[in-house]
C-alpha cells in the first residue's frame, strides 16, 4: 500500500482549498472596490458642492461649444492627435485630442481624472487646479460631463512613474482646456463597461457575492450604436474589414475582375421557397438569393475570372446561431481548364493567405476580441486538407454515427466530423468534395464516373460550413433539364439558360458569407455578433 505524503494535500482537498482561496480573494477585491466607490462618491459630492460666485478668468478654456462654432464656421489650422498614437515619445508636447468621455472620476474638489476614448484606444487626462492653468470651475465642468459625450481636450503629454491600469495608452494628458462638442443623455440605455464585460468577469463577481450587469443579445442589438463602441466590437468589425480587403487583394492578384450583379431579379436564383418576393412595376420579382446566375453570365461574357462582394437575401425562417436573412456574400466564379479541383485550389490558397494575414495584421484587434470572448487561434494546414464526401461519411461511420450516404450533413454531423478531422489531421479548416447530386443546386455538374455524385464541395471552419462551391452545368439543354428536375420554372430563368446557347467555357465557383467567416475564425457563438446591424426573421431595426 502506498500512502500520501503528510505535506502534500489530496487532490480533492487541494481543489477545495483553491476554491476557498479564490472566493476569499474575490470577496476581498469586492470590498476594495466598494471602498473605492465610496471615496469616489465623496469626492464627487465635494466637487458638486463647489460654489462659483466670482467670474472665472479661465472660463474660455472650458465649456459647451456653441452650435455656431460647430457649423463649419472657420478653418483654424488646429491639429488633432489620435489617442492611439499617444506614446512616451510625445512627452512634453502639447496635444489636442477628440473622443468620448468614457469615465469621469473626481479625486477631490481640486483634482479629477477623465478617460477619453477614440476608436477603441483610451488615454487618462488629469485636471489639477493650478493658477492660470486649471480652475475649480474647469474641474466642476469636467466632472459634470455625461459619459459618452464627445469632448476636445488640450494639454501636455506626461509619463507617469507607475503603469496606467485604466487606459490603453501609457501616458497622461495634463489638461489645460476641455470642451464638450456633443452631449450624451445623462442616463444611457446600456453602459459601455457593462456591454464590454466578459462572462468570466461576471462569474468571478458572482463568486464574491456581487452581481454585475449582464447585457443580453436583444438589448445589445436594440441599442447597437452603443454596443458597437465596446473594444471587442471595434475589433470584430476591423477584422471583418480586413477579411474583405484580403479577399479582394488576393483575387485581383490572381487575375480576377470585381463585378456587381443585380439584386432585383425575375426568378429564384437558388430554387426553393426561401426568397423575398416583391412587386416590380406590376411584374413578380424577388431579391437575389445569390449572384449565382449573373456571375456565370459574366463568365459567358468573357471575363474569365470574376468576384463580387455584395448583399445576399434569404427568406429562411432559420432561428439559429449562424443564419441571417441578409448577409454579405463573397462570391467567386472562374473558367475551368480541366478539373473542378482548380476552384478548390483557389479556395486553399485564398484562405491560407487570409488566415495568415489576419494573424499578422490584426493582433491588437484579435486580442481585444479575446478579452471579452476568449478563443483559441484557428488550426489550419499550409496545404488545405481535401476529403471526399464518402471519406467523411466513413469517418463518421467509424465513430459510430450512421448517416444517409446520399443525403446531406446536418449541423450535428458537421460538428462531429470537424472534431474527427481535427483529431486525425490536426486542422480545423478543410474541404469536403464530391457531394451527392441530390442535395446540390440544379446548376451543379454531376460526376463523370457516378452521376449520383457531383463535382461540388463545401468548406468547413471549426466544424461549421462556410463555403459551398462546384463546377457548373454550362450546356443549356442539360441545364434546363436539371432546372425542371429541381422544380424550377425554366421560363423564369430563360435569359440565364439562353446565355449558354452562345457558347460558354467550363466553369465553377463558390460563395462564402463574410459574417460567418469572421464568426468562426474568432470562435464566436452567434453570427449576430459579426453583423453590423443584423437582419433575421424577427429583426429589421435598427
Amino acid at each position: 500500500m502506498s500512502s500520501a505524503s503528510p505535506n502534500q494535500p489530496k487532490p480533492e482537498e487541494d481543489g477545495v482549498n483553491n476554491d476557498t482561496q479564490s472566493k476569499k480573494a474575490a470577496k476581498k477585491e469586492a470590498a476594495k472596490q466598494q471602498k473605492r466607490a465610496a471615496a469616489a462618491a465623496a469626492a464627487a459630492a465635494a466637487v458638486t458642492a463647489i460654489s462659483l460666485d466670482a467670474p472665472d478668468p479661465l472660463a474660455a478654456h472650458y465649456g459647451d461649444v456653441p452650435l455656431e462654432d460647430l457649423q463649419s464656421k472657420s478653418v483654424t489650422g488646429r491639429e488633432w492627435t489620435e489617442v492611439g498614437s499617444l506614446t512616451e515619445g510625445l512627452e512634453g508636447r502639447t496635444v489636442l485630442v477628440r473622443g468620448r468621455a468614457q469615465t469621469i472620476r473626481a479625486v477631490s474638489k481640486k483634482m479629477a481624472f477623465l478617460i477619453v476614448r477614440e476608436k477603441g484606444f483610451t488615454v487618462q487626462c488629469v485636471l489639477t487646479v493650478s493658477p492660470d492653468v486649471v480652475s475649480l470651475g474647469m474641474v466642476k465642468f469636467a466632472t459634470g460631463l455625461n459619459r459618452e459625450s464627445y469632448v476636445d481636450v488640450e494639454g501636455t503629454v506626461s509619463v507617469p512613474n507607475s503603469p496606467i491600469k485604466g487606459a490603453s495608452q501609457q501616458v497622461e494628458i495634463q489638461v489645460r482646456k476641455v470642451y464638450c462638442i456633443s452631449k450624451a443623455v445623462p442616463t444611457l440605455p446600456i453602459n459601455i463597461e457593462d456591454a464590454a464585460r466578459s462572462e468570466l468577469e461576471i462569474d468571478k463577481a458572482l463568486q464574491a457575492g456581487e452581481q454585475l450587469v449582464r447585457v443580453n443579445q436583444d438589448t445589445r442589438l436594440n441599442f447597437r450604436v452603443l454596443d458597437l463602441r465596446t473594444p471587442s466590437n471595434q475589433g470584430i468589425f476591423r477584422v471583418q474589414c480586413q477579411v474583405e480587403n484580403i479577399f479582394r487583394q488576393f483575387l485581383l492578384s490572381e487575375g480576377f475582375v470585381g463585378i456587381h450583379t443585380p439584386k432585383l431579379i425575375a426568378g429564384s436564383s437558388e430554387g426553393g421557397s426561401a426568397v423575398f418576393r416583391l412587386d416590380y412595376k406590376g411584374q413578380p420579382a424577388c431579391l437575389a438569393q445569390s449572384p449565382q446566375l449573373h456571375k456565370q453570365m459574366a463568365i459567358c461574357g468573357d471575363f474569365g475570372r470574376v468576384f463580387e462582394v455584395g448583399p445576399v437575401f434569404r427568406a429562411e425562417d432559420s432561428f439559429t446561431h449562424r443564419h441571417l436573412c441578409e448577409f454579405t456574400g463573397l462570391d467567386v466564379e472562374m473558367e475551368i481548364k480541366e478539373h473542378y479541383s482548380e476552384v478548390m485550389d483557389i479556395v486553399d490558397r485564398l484562405f491560407v493567405a487570409l488566415f495568415d494575414s489576419l494573424n499578422e495584421r490584426c493582433q491588437k484587434e484579435l486580442e481585444a476580441i479575446g478579452k471579452q470572448y476568449p478563443f483559441e487561434p484557428l488550426k489550419y494546414l499550409r496545404k488545405t486538407l481535401q476529403l471526399t464526401f464518402q471519406e467523411g461519411v466513413q469517418l463518421l461511420k467509424e465513430a459510430g454515427i450512421e448517416i444517409d450516404p446520399l443525403g446531406d450533413l446536418n449541423t450535428e454531423s458537421e460538428r462531429k466530423l470537424g472534431q474527427l478531422v481535427l483529431e486525425k489531421y490536426g486542422t480545423e479548416f478543410y474541404i469536403l468534395h464530391r457531394y451527392p447530386l441530390a442535395v446540390r443546386p440544379f446548376y451543379t455538374m454531376p460526376c463523370s464516373d457516378d452521376p449520383t455524385y457531383s463535382n461540388s464541395f463545401d468548406v468547413f471552419i471549426r466544424g461549421e460550413e462556410i463555403i459551398s462551391g462546384a463546377q457548373r452545368v454550362h450546356l443549356p439543354d442539360f441545364l434546363a433539364t436539371r432546372a425542371e428536375a429541381c422544380g424550377i420554372d425554366v421560363k423564369s430563368i430563360s435569359t440565364y439558360v439562353d446565355s449558354f446557347r452562345y457558347g460558354a467555357p467550363p466553369h465553377g465557383g463558390f460563395g462564402v458569407g463574410l459574417e460567418r467567416v469572421v464568426m468562426l475564425f474568432c470562435a464566436l457563438n452567434n453570427i449576430r455578433k459579426t453583423s453590423l446591424f443584423p437582419r433575421d426573421p424577427l429583426r429589421i431595426a435598427p
